[in-house]
């Protein structure tokens, strides 16, 4: 059983998982899955500063804040316990591509060429790591909402906003994979 776990699901039993989280959390309490405005949240609760954007009653959404600890501590018992001890399977093509830019180590979810402290004191790993986290940040509050919010909830939901929202997310994901990601890479 274990064995199972570890392995990639396809995308007809991952997907329809996924899925099923929107119609578990209405029926559960009609509340909406999203991930970033967590965020929000914790800051609301963090930070008593008086900020209009932070004044609610960040208690009703206290289910949220749980939600995303338990993505957290499920992700580092996956990490500690579920991982495939072996290479990250990445295509051919784009291996070589990869190796052109340096890129050569599959041991990690994250090419640690790329993504550690060393490189972040680097140009190329300035832009990257910050510069990248500002811009995904800065468009998550931007749409109003991430990935998940807008894909799985807004969709599901049928919200033209959302609809909006995941064709961008999917045409700049694609524009920044082929052509923005290349020329920082290339460095």
């Amino acid at each position: 059983m274990l064995d199972i776990i570890k392995e990639p699901w396809p995308w007809y039993i991952a997907g329809p998982l996924i899925g099923l989280t929107v119609p578990a959390l209405l029926i559960l309490g009609n509340k909406s899955f999203g991930i970033s405005s967590s965020l929000r949240h914790i800051c609301a609760a963090c930070i008593p500063a008086n900020i209009s954007f932070f004044k609610y009653d960040w208690k009703k959404e206290s289910w949220n804040l749980f939600f995303v600890l338990g993505i957290f501590f499920g992700g580092m018992l996956a990490e500690q316990f579920l991982m495939n001890p072996g290479e990250i399977t990445v295509n051919p093509y784009l291996k070589s591509e990869l190796a052109t830019y340096g890129v050569t180590d599959y041991s990690n979810l994250v090419p640690t060429q790329l993504m550690n402290f060393k490189s972040l004191l680097t140009l190329k790993g300035f832009i990257l790591m910050v510069v990248g986290g500002f811009f995904v940040g800065f468009g998550t509050r931007y749409a109003g909402g991430c990935t998940s919010g807008h894909a799985i909830m807004g969709l599901s939901n049928l919200q033209w906003p959302s609809l909006v929202a995941t064709i961008c997310f999917m045409i700049g994901g694609f524009f920044m994979a082929n052509v923005i990601l290349p020329l920082i890479l290339s460095l």
